[in-house]
């Protein structure tokens, strides 16, 4: 129904944010793989969208790319995936890498992603391989180094955004103080804790 909006970026924090095209404001659930690259507030952004209705809610889904949008949807066709478990396993993982686990069969890293047990890592590598067999992997997709001691706002809502996420408070904390960096940005220390995390 809704496949694509385009608009200035209001209201953004970590999984959520509002996007107003021409005075509507859309509430907009993003992973933070989508997260990491939006502009500025007042910035025009513009997302690949999947609308989802369900009984108890009407949610509005948003993607950097299509090719992340596709992936989404092949996640919530997985028996025990929803859109909220989709949103978590893209937030820690970014798709390329996520591909290649399940290729690989590699479900020791899939199930340190929140809310994913081993029964659910076993399934998504079965039901996924063939959906993503097709999926074109690049050859290395490690570019973040991590940087040290931000701010203790960006701390806070590094780790509020990890217990967003599906982490327990001590293993936010325990990932981001882990982190050693100069004037880190919250995303910065959400995008190396969550990459150490699944690792």
């Amino acid at each position: 129904m809704i496949g694509r909006l385009r608009g200035v970026l209001i209201e953004k924090q970590a999984t959520e944010i509002v996007i107003d095209v021409n005075g509507v404001g859309y509430e907009v659930l993003v992973p933070m793989t989508t997260f990491y690259g939006l502009p500025a507030l007042g910035q025009v952004v513009s997302l690949y969208t999947q609308f989802i209705v369900r009984e108890d809610a009407q949610q509005l889904f948003g993607f950097s790319d299509v090719t992340s949008r596709r992936l989404f949807r092949d996640l919530i066709k997985v028996n025990g995936v929803g859109p909220k478990l989709a949103l978590t396993i893209m937030s820690g993982i970014d798709s390329d890498d996520f591909v290649r686990c399940v290729q690989e069969a590699n479900t020791a890293a899939l199930v340190r992603l929140p809310g994913v047990g081993k029964k659910t890592a076993e399934r998504l590598v079965i039901e996924m391989r063939d959906r993503l067999k097709d999926w074109d992997l690049p050859g290395s997709n490690s570019k973040m180094a991590v940087p040290v001691s931000a701010t203790k706002v960006n701390i806070a809502e590094a780790e509020a955004a990890l217990v967003a996420l599906g982490y327990k408070p001590q293993e936010a904390s325990k990932a981001i103080s882990a982190l050693k960096t100069d004037d880190a940005s919250s995303e910065e220390l959400i995008r190396a804790a969550l990459k150490n995390m699944i690792k």
